[in-house]
């Protein structure tokens, strides 16, 4: 993909740019609203420079038309340097969720010398057979195929069926908030202009590339994985934690595949010690 094929990536940054720098990476279908932005300003105030933006066909940026993304997940590793340089941030601490873990993976090993620190969250490891894990819920699978059977177009059916797949993937420890779930979808739909291209993300495939190479990463690695995650169990996390020498695992009891509420100070505790120990 050349420069001038370059998609626009929407950005916004929390703290002081003297701070390290934090970059926040999302996962499939979803903006950079999906890191709530008083999570954002926790971690700000802990003494981070938090960098947080629209994956290309969410949010904000760059849409392409559905059913043939002319881009990879490599390339998405190459637009987190991007908002990186569009900040004049040299080397950043990089945090991915789910998708996002997978592209954080991805960055730390096609840019080693930009991540001072990598964590993972709520993700699987690139590059290495997992068939033998745990997989993804038979709950969840099934919740998943009426996925394919949704007018994508469609602004109600869409968000009914967004809030169904949060409740899907929520936390056995802790009540999921209907009401306040619909109103940040509806927002985060407004503000998208819908969901459709973001269904690009699920026909993006990975390359050979990196089979059998994630003992390259050498930044300290953080992962944080939920107990209850039903799309990647945690021995996804495990597994990940294992690859890396040195790396660190946080389970997060009862955890679903979501940042709630009642876990940020767990999380953003963790997610600041391995900045500044790192």
């Amino acid at each position: 993909m050349t420069s001038k094929d370059r998609p626009e990536i929407v950005s916004e940054a929390f703290g002081d740019p003297a701070d390290p720098a934090l970059l926040l990476i999302m996962g499939a279908m979803a903006s950079m609203l999906w890191w709530p932005e008083a999570f954002c300003r926790n971690l700000a105030n802990a003494g981070l420079y938090v960098i947080r933006y629209d994956n290309r066909d969410t949010g904000r940026s760059t849409k392409y038309p559905v059913g043939q993304p002319p881009y990879s997940f490599d390339d998405m590793a190459d637009d987190a340097i991007a908002v990186l340089d569009s900040h004049g941030v040299g080397k950043a601490h990089v945090a991915g969720m789910s998708m996002g873990g997978m592209i954080a993976q991805r960055v730390a090993l096609r840019h080693p010398l930009r991540v001072a620190s990598l964590t993972v969250i709520s993700s699987s490891p690139v590059g290495i057979d997992t068939s033998h894990l745990p997989q993804t819920t038979d709950a969840y699978l099934e919740h998943s195929a009426a996925g394919a059977k949704v007018d994508w177009a469609g602004r109600r059916e869409v968000i009914d069926f967004m809030v169904s797949d949060a409740r899907a993937i929520a936390s056995t420890a802790h009540p999921f908030d209907e009401a306040a779930t619909r109103a940040f979808i509806e927002r985060d739909y407004a503000r998208s202009g819908g969901f459709l291209s973001a269904t690009n993300h699920f026909m993006l495939k990975g390359s050979d590339e990196w089979k059998g190479r994630l003992h390259e990463i050498a930044a300290p690695l953080l992962v944080i994985h939920g107990t209850s995650d039903p799309i990647f169990p945690v021995e996804h996390g495990e597994a990940l934690a294992q690859a890396v020498a040195g790396a660190k695992l946080l389970r997060v009891e009862g955890g679903g595949h979501e940042l709630h509420a009642d876990d940020w100070p767990e999380m953003e505790a963790a997610i600041v010690d391995h900045v500044r120990s790192s």
